[in-house]
């Protein structure tokens, strides 16, 4: 067992992210079993959701004429414009099925405010609107954090970079992520949580 001051957070192994999905990240129900195998090892597991209403803005179709990927202007900043995806009650936000939950003390559902997007797990996109997650952490005497999940390039990379500002100790596990890597984010993101000295391991 790692320390108790250890956490393991567990990003967004739902089914519209895993193959099949509506926002497909390539290899994402390859990660599971380790993520499985992982959560064994923490007294403290998180588990995040993207849990979207239907009118969400961050929906290519929910503006007229607007291309999935494209980008938009919020009034919190730039917006990737997704296809739908992990819509409130439906399938495709079920975490995938073969994904262990009993083990998880806490679920952080992210994303449900209409008007916001929320890739991190500690704030949304505004950078200012809390989940709580940071709270209980906190409370739970929780000082480093291990990220696993979907996608690394995007809510990954936010949770880690949000929790390396934050004052936690954080490692990615790379081999139990996996990485939509649109227009180079991959790499962008990689050198974003090495900038606030977020520990990558392969």
């Amino acid at each position: 067992m790692r320390p108790d001051h250890e956490a393991l957070i567990v990003i967004d192994i739902q089914n519209d992210f895993c193959p099949g999905g509506s926002l497909a990240v390539a290899g994402g129900d390859q990660i599971i079993e380790a993520v499985n195998a992982l959560m064994d090892e923490f007294s403290c597991v998180v588990l995040t959701q993207d849990w979207h209403p239907a009118d969400h803005t961050s929906f290519a179709d929910n503006h007229p004429g607007a291309a999935p990927f494209s980008l938009t202007e919020m009034p919190y900043g730039p917006q990737v414009l997704w296809p739908r995806h992990c819509v409130q009650g439906s399938k495709g936000a079920e975490f995938h099925p073969a994904l262990r939950t009993d083990p998880a003390q806490l679920i952080i559902r992210k994303g449900f405010r209409a008007g916001i997007d929320s890739y991190s797990a500690f704030f949304e996109n505004d950078k200012v609107t809390a989940t709580g997650l940071d709270s209980y952490l906190r409370n739970r005497g929780i000082s480093h954090v291990t990220l696993v999940g979907l996608a690394l390039d995007y809510c990954v990379a936010y949770s880690a970079v949000d929790a390396a500002k934050l004052g936690y100790g954080v490692t990615v596990l790379e081999s139990a992520c996996r990485a939509i890597d649109l227009n180079g984010s991959l790499e962008n993101a990689r050198n974003e949580m090495i900038d606030v000295a977020v520990v990558l391991e392969s």
